[in-house]
């Protein structure tokens, strides 16, 4: 840089020296035209004329001067002059130096030469960005005084940290596991669903070894150029081995660890030569070198087999979605950077957030703090947090669609049958909230809370899901006739056949059909799968799974439908709550189904 600022400094100040030496010299006098200047000299006006070149400085009898041009030689005027008594003087013109002449000749050279040199320079320079530096790696580097992430950091995946932790000791002290023979794994997969913290977490391990961190993503090995993936990989642990001890960590590595030759495709020959290089540089590593290299993925199946045989990638951590107690943890990281209410309970909020990854309770956190925000309040409160969780999993609120006062009715009944029969049913998960609000394609929404994560499900709870699944339908037909039932349970309908047939066809709950797996998973035909797509099953199976499914609707259609009608007055009381508030929550649905009063909702006015 310094450099380049003293290289321009002296071009400037050449460019500047020739412009002053071609400039005129500081003419004060004043112009005067040539032919005034020929009728003055007629006049016997003049006194003296001094000539340099075509330029004429001429002084009058009354002492005033000025200047006056030439246009042509004028080869009359020496003798007018003379024959008028006025004193000539003449002057030599004058001229550039031999300097400046030879410098104003080559100039247009050396200006192409210094714009070619400058180019060629910023090509080789500059950290791997110019245009000739495209073979060089474009891994960044992170000293161990940048990276300030920890495992405190990282929250809801124990048992990775747990599998990662002996990396730390490793890159601290290898000499204590050399000595026993013992060799620590080269490579470390991450495997996970996005957002569940695998690049965090291969931070965490740099920040808490101390090591410096290099890390790039897959993508950036391969380019258009034959050759330049393999260039880079070298170049890569090349500054690695420099570094040692230290971590590479590549992100999304199925972009160039691919399977190679297989599917219907064809292959990649600059993505393939790229994947064989990094694994001649992986079993290139010496025992001794302490470099770690951590892969993240979310598509492990994809993955070519000679990357993940030991003493390549000799382990595979997965990165799951966080459980319960996870998502808790989890909270609470992002939490300490917002202010808070008292009546913040991140268990609650976990319990409802089941499926979601680290960075989907981060972005909840964030768009919490945002609702604050716009009311100014100080604090982030319960509210904001239940807001922002129903935002994200149904979308925002749609206050400004009108519904007439008969399509909220049918709303409230909808909602309060799969409230009632969730609340009926045998091991279903408790009702949290209900609202008739517009969210999103959903013109009301009922969330169901679980107490805990559910690992299997019983065929009692997935027949009590049908049922409930239900409620919303059949409190409509209760009301207003089958003639008069709505679409909106649609998505209902949708979800219940689903279910059924899971049952019947994968989970082995028909008695006719027994424990058979009737259902092929789809396979990805690209990566070598069959192509044959044939069913699997004979007609007449397929005839008695359709009648099994029908079966278990209608038992689960026909239990909702009485416990409806048994408690039709709880129905009519929780259409009117629903009218009243809009939305009622865990307590108001407790007194509606112990027939009380229902409280207003909290912060009802």
């Amino acid at each position: 840089m310094v450099k380049n600022l003293i290289f321009w400094l002296v071009i400037t100040v050449i460019l500047m020296s020739i412009f002053q030496s071609f400039s005129s010299n500081d003419i004060s006098d004043h112009k005067i035209s040539y032919s005034t200047f020929l009728s003055e000299v007629n006049q016997n006006q003049i006194r003296e004329a001094n000539i340099n070149g075509h330029i004429i400085h001429v002084t009058k009898k009354d002492n005033s001067k000025y200047v006056t041009y030439m246009p042509i030689h004028d080869l009359k005027l020496l003798d007018n002059l003379l024959i008028k008594n006025v004193k000539v003087v003449g002057s030599l013109p004058e001229e550039p130096s031999v300097v400046a002449s030879i410098f104003i000749s080559w100039f247009p050279m050396l200006l192409l030469i210094g714009v070619w040199i400058f180019f060629m320079r910023q090509m080789q320079m500059g950290g791997g960005k110019g245009a000739m530096s495209f073979g060089k790696s474009k891994a960044r580097m992170l000293s161990e005084d940048q990276i300030k992430t920890t495992f405190a950091d990282v929250a809801g995946c124990d048992e990775a940290k747990e599998e990662v932790s002996e990396l730390i000791e490793y890159l601290k002290e290898p000499a204590r596991f050399q000595k026993l023979g013992g060799k620590i794994p080269k490579g470390i997969l991450m495997v996970g669903p996005p957002g569940t913290g695998k690049t965090l977490l291969a931070k965490a391990i740099a920040g808490e070894a101390k090591v410096p961190f290099f890390t790039i993503s897959g993508s950036d090995f391969v380019e258009m150029f034959v050759g330049v993936g393999a260039s880079r990989v070298r170049d890569m642990f090349e500054h690695a081995r420099k570094s040692a001890p230290c971590i590479i960590f590549v992100d999304e590595i199925d972009a160039v660890g691919r399977q190679r030759g297989a599917g219907l495709g064809g292959g990649h020959d600059e993505r393939e030569q790229t994947l064989n290089q990094m694994l001649v540089e992986m079993d290139g590593f010496d025992g001794n070198e302490g470099i770690i290299l951590i892969a993240a993925t979310n598509r492990p199946d994809v993955l070519d087999p000679a990357l993940l045989r030991p003493g390549r990638f000799d382990r595979q951590v997965i990165v799951a979605l966080p459980d319960i107690r996870g998502r808790e943890q989890i909270l609470r990281v992002h939490m300490r950077k917002v202010p808070l209410s008292k009546d913040v309970d991140p268990m609650i909020i976990a319990r409802g957030t089941s499926g979601f990854s680290g960075a989907d309770l981060a972005n909840l956190v964030n768009e919490a703090a945002l609702f604050a925000a716009r009311l100014n309040n100080t604090v982030v409160s319960m509210m904001e947090l239940e807001k922002a969780k129903d935002k994200i999993m149904m979308g925002s609120e749609r206050r400004s669609m009108v519904m007439s006062d008969s399509q909220k009715e049918a709303t409230a009944y909808h909602e309060s049958g799969h409230v009632i029969i969730g609340r009926l049913v045998p091991q279903h998960d408790p009702a949290h909230k209900v609202t008739i609000i517009p969210r999103g394609q959903a013109l009301g929404v009922t969330f169901f809370l679980p107490e805990s994560d559910t690992f299997s499900i019983s065929r009692e709870k997935l027949e009590s899901q049908i049922s409930t699944l239900y409620g919303g339908r059949l409190a409509e037909e209760i009301i207003y006739g089958s003639k008069n039932v709505s679409t909106g349970a649609f998505n209902d309908i949708k979800v219940a056949t689903s279910l059924a047939r899971n049952m019947v066809t994968q989970w082995g709950f028909s008695e006719k059909l027994g424990p058979l797996l009737y259902a092929e998973e789809d396979g990805e035909v690209f990566l070598g799968r069959s192509v044959d797509k044939s069913k699997h099953v004979s007609d007449e199976t397929a005839r008695i799974i359709d009648e099994e499914v029908k079966l278990l609707i209608e038992v689960n259609y026909n239990r909702a439908k009485v416990l409806l009608n048994k408690n039709i007055d709880i129905l009519h009381a929780m259409k009117d709550a629903l009218m009243k508030y809009e939305t009622i929550d865990a307590l108001q649905i407790d007194d509606l189904m112990e027939r009380r009063e229902v409280r207003p909702p909290k912060g009802w006015k």
